[in-house]
C-alpha cells in the first residue's frame, strides 16, 4: 500500500521551479546590482569552525538588527529564511483547525504555510485598488491574518492608518511580511512595542541581495519574539549565513545603492510597459505588476524562448492576464522591452 500524505496536505503541488538555462531572470525580484559584496568577502575570508555548532538563536545577528532598529535582541527571531519564521508564528499561535485570513491577491505560499500547519485558509480580497479591507479581515473570525506590505505581487503598500487600524481592531495575531520594505520606506518594524499582536517579518534575500544564504527575521514584542524562539527550531540558521548577514547589515550603502537604482528605474520601466500597451499598477517595489495586452501564456512563453524569464499570475483570481517583472538596470529595461517588443508582434499575428 501506498504511503498517503497527511489529509491538510494532499492537495499541494510543487512550488515554482523554472528550467533557467541561461535565461535573463526578472522573475524572481532578486537584487539586480548582484551578491552583497559584505556578505560574499564575509565567505571568502571565513576562518571559524564548521565544526561547533551555530549559536542556538543566533544572538550576535540579533544584536545587530537591535541596533539597527532600536530595539533589543530579545525583539527578534531569526531563521532560514523568512518563509521559515512564517512557518513557526503558525505553529506557534494556531490550533489544528484554526482559519487564518490571508488577503487577495498574495504571496502564493501563504495558503501553503496555513494548510501545512493544519488550518483553514479564509481568503479576504482586496479592494479595487489593493488596499485592506479592514472590516472584512475584521469580521473573519480568523484567529491569525497576514498583510504583506509591499504586497506581493501587486506592489502596493497598504495605508498605515489601515494597518494600525487593524492591529487595534483584529482579535487575533496580525503578521505584516515586509519583504520588499527597504524600497518603500520604514514600514511597521519600529512600531512592534506599539502593539501586542504584531509580528514584522523581513528577510536578507531581496535588497540586501542574500537570496542564495536563507536569512530571515521575525520581530515582535518580546512576549511573542519569546514564544516564538520557544517553538523554532534550534540552530536552524548556520554560522556563515549568520556572519554574512551581519556583515551585510554593516554596508548600509550597498543597501542605499540598491534602493535608488529601483526608485530611479522603476516609472522608466513602467512608462516602456505602458507604450507597448500594458497596464502597470502602482508599486512602492522592486517589481511591477502589468496587465498584458496580449494572452499572458503567450506573452510569457515568448519571453521565455528568446531567454527572458518574468512571473505568470495570469490564470490566478484578481491578476487576470497579469505578469509580474523585476525592475532591473537600464540594460536589464532595454533588453526586457525589447523582448516584450518583439513577442507581442508574434502573438498578435498568432
Amino acid at each position: 500500500m501506498p504511503a498517503e500524505m497527511r489529509s491538510s496536505t494532499r492537495g499541494f503541488k510543487r512550488y515554482y521551479n523554472p528550467d533557467v538555462g541561461d535565461a535573463v531572470r526578472m522573475d524572481t525580484n532578486t537584487n539586480v546590482l548582484g551578491s552583497n559584496p559584505a556578505a560574499t568577502r564575509f565567505m571568502k575570508e571565513f576562518e571559524g569552525s564548521i565544526n561547533n555548532y551555530p549559536n542556538t538563536y543566533s544572538d550576535r545577528l540579533r544584536d545587530t538588527l537591535a541596533e539597527l532598529y532600536g530595539l533589543d535582541r530579545e525583539n527578534f527571531v531569526t531563521g532560514s529564511g523568512s518563509d521559515e519564521l512564517l512557518d513557526v508564528s503558525f505553529k506557534t499561535f494556531t490550533e489544528w483547525g484554526d482559519n487564518a485570513a490571508v488577503p487577495v491577491p498574495s504571496y502564493t505560499l501563504y495558503d501553503y504555510f496555513v494548510k501545512m500547519n493544519g488550518g483553514s485558509v479564509s481568503e479576504i480580497d482586496l479592494t479595487e485598488d489593493f488596499q485592506l479591507d479592514v472590516d472584512s479581515f475584521v469580521s473573519s473570525g480568523s484567529r491569525i491574518m497576514i498583510a504583506p506590505s509591499p504586497n506581493n505581487p501587486t506592489g502596493n503598500c497598504f495605508r498605515q492608518k489601515d494597518l494600525e487600524d487593524l492591529l487595534s481592531r483584529f482579535d487575533g495575531v496580525v503578521i505584516v511580511d515586509e519583504a520588499y520594505a527597504e524600497y518603500s520606506g520604514e514600514g511597521m518594524i519600529r512600531r512592534v512595542n506599539e502593539f501586542d499582536n504584531l509580528i514584522v517579518l523581513r528577510t536578507f534575500s531581496k535588497a540586501y541581495a542574500m537570496a542564495g544564504l536563507r536569512v530571515g527575521y521575525a520581530a515582535a514584542c518580546e512576549d511573542i519574539a519569546d514564544k516564538m524562539n520557544r517553538v523554532k527550531i534550534p540552530y536552524s540558521l548556520n554560522m556563515v549565513s549568520e556572519g554574512a548577514a551581519i556583515a551585510a547589515l554593516k554596508d548600509q550603502d550597498f543597501l542605499r545603492r540598491s534602493v535608488d537604482l529601483v526608485r530611479k528605474e522603476r516609472p522608466v520601466l513602467a512608462e516602456g510597459l505602458r507604450k507597448l500597451g500594458f497596464e502597470p499598477f502602482p508599486s512602492d517595489s522592486n517589481f511591477i505588476l502589468a496587465r498584458s495586452p496580449v494572452d499572458h501564456t503567450c506573452l510569457v512563453n515568448g519571453m521565455k524562448k528568446r531567454g527572458v524569464l518574468i512571473r505568470d499570475f495570469g490564470s490566478k483570481r484578481r491578476t487576470e492576464n497579469c505578469v509580474r517583472t523585476t525592475v532591473g538596470t537600464k540594460e536589464l529595461n532595454d533588453l526586457l522591452l525589447d523582448t516584450a517588443e518583439d513577442v507581442l508582434e508574434d502573438c498578435r499575428r498568432g
